[in-house]
């Protein structure tokens, strides 16, 4: 008798927290970057400017909250994906279709973004406050702290502002780096010119990773400003998630297409 086994998603949420653990200074500048008005300095500049004005401790500014973000967002669109995932594999007897894997992953992450929204603003907000004047700092002591003042002081929807925007951004990344990463390993391991192990895994990361990126970097500039914002950025933002939505539909289409096209290939 075969034995069922469950799927482990809460190690994808772990795992997103450890490294968040690491990449959080260059979360930061980004940031910083994203919220500039002008384009006024590179990365290396802004880290240097944190360092100087503020110690290198700063660097680490919102952790708190972006962790709080990883085990909210990252759970849920990890539990979506890979449970479905599984049930659905297990009953048709083989992998799913791509095309089903980026309609699960977009459903995972839209959900996972939106329930992730509250937490990712306050660590928008904890990550800005280095780069405000000491007068106009919000100085959040940690996540829950920020999400508490948020409630008593703005109210309960300024909590989920920008959650379009990090619904959509959270379809986008979950797209590009669990259906794609899926779909990259069962590409590269259908050559076989590799086997199931560690570089396969990190082979299939990178391709993963940078479809991630290139899908949501537009978005996730806009969702930073929303954030941050003060309501100066409303028409704007409605304007950028109309070309938001018109580009997911033609990356779809052809990463689509794309994709299925090398899996033909592969197989003939």
């Amino acid at each position: 008798m075969t034995e069922t086994r469950m799927s482990r998603w809460y190690f994808g949420g772990i795992a997103s927290c450890a490294a968040a653990c690491c990449t959080h200074p260059l979360d930061l500048i980004k940031v910083h970057l994203q919220t500039q008005q002008e384009v006024k300095m590179r990365m290396t500049g802004m880290a240097m400017q944190v360092v100087r004005s503020d110690g290198v401790l700063a660097l680490y500014n919102g952790l708190s909250a972006s962790l709080c973000r990883q085990m909210t967002y990252s759970m849920t669109r990890f539990a979506i994906y890979e449970t479905v995932r599984d049930k659905i594999s297990s009953q048709n007897q083989g992998p799913m279709p791509f095309y089903q894997k980026i309609l699960l992953a977009a459903f995972g992450g839209l959900t996972g973004g939106f329930i992730g929204t509250p937490a990712d603003m306050v660590n928008v907000r904890m990550q800005n406050d280095v780069k405000l004047p000491p007068e106009l700092r919000r100085n959040y002591a940690h996540a829950l702290d920020g999400l508490s003042r948020v409630w008593k002081e703005e109210g309960i929807r300024k909590l989920f502002s920008g959650a379009s925007m990090a619904a959509g951004r959270g379809a986008m990344v979950t797209v590009g780096q669990l259906s794609c990463y899926d779909q990259a390993k069962q590409l590269v391991l259908g050559t076989g010119l590799m086997t199931d192990n560690i570089f396969t895994h990190f082979v299939a990361s990178f391709i993963a990773g940078g479809c991630a990126t290139v899908l949501c970097q537009p978005m996730d500039v806009v969702k930073t400003r929303l954030m941050n914002s003060k309501g100066e950025y409303r028409v704007r933002f409605c304007l950028n998630f109309q070309f938001c939505n018109f580009l997911f539909f033609i990356i779809y289409l052809t990463s689509t297409l794309h994709l299925e096209f090398l899996n033909y290939c592969s197989k003939v």
